[in-house]
């Protein structure tokens, strides 16, 4: 059990400390970690935790940490991988805090700091296709034999995306009446 959470407290630890752009940036790093390497969910779990996180209040990574650690190791185990995931942030920040308080006039740290915004765009659109894979075709990639277009889901995307773009309605209204309209179709 203290193995387990040990465990649990340093991959969340890694995640936070490599989570460069934080949000969708982060998902790819967390099902490297949470479903390939430890497979501690499988994917479709995984893709659960993603969506019930956005409905939740509080970082991804964290609400993540906090639901995988709980069903590995109970209170401790959420605990450990909640305090591993806030603790490397916490620390990164108050060092680059420090470091950008003493060379901001610096050129060549200011094109650091494009190279991490461009590389946290490419995460967040890997992490958007695969979110988008799992919710139209089933499945993380694009694999020709498991090819099942989810055609109700490829309307209610659309329609969703039309609502929240035409008409500038609420996302939380839009994620509230798609659940709705997915609980009497699925």
């Amino acid at each position: 059990m203290i193995k387990s959470i040990l465990v649990l407290f340093f991959v969340f630890f890694q995640i936070g400390l490599f989570s460069i752009g934080g949000g969708y940036a982060i998902i790819p790093l967390i099902q490297e970690q949470v479903v390939n390497a430890y497979e501690w969910l499988n994917i479709q779990e995984y893709t659960d935790i993603i969506t019930i996180s956005q409905m939740t209040p509080g970082p991804l990574v964290v609400n993540t940490a906090s639901f995988v650690g709980m069903r590995l190791a109970g209170v401790f185990g959420a605990i450990a991988a909640t305090t591993g995931s806030i603790l490397s942030g916490t620390i990164i920040s108050i060092a680059l805090y420090k470091f950008f308080r003493k060379y901001k006039n610096i050129d060549s740290i200011a094109n650091v700091l494009k190279g991490l915004t461009a590389s946290s765009v490419g995460l967040i659109a890997s992490a958007a296709s695969t979110i988008i894979l799992l919710a139209v075709v089933g499945t993380s990639s694009l694999n020709v034999e498991n090819f099942h277009l989810d055609f109700v889901a490829v309307i209610l995307f659309f329609v969703s995306l039309f609502a929240l773009r035409k008409y500038k309605l609420n996302p939380i209204l839009v994620m509230v009446l798609s659940g709705i309209v997915g609980l009497f179709i699925y």
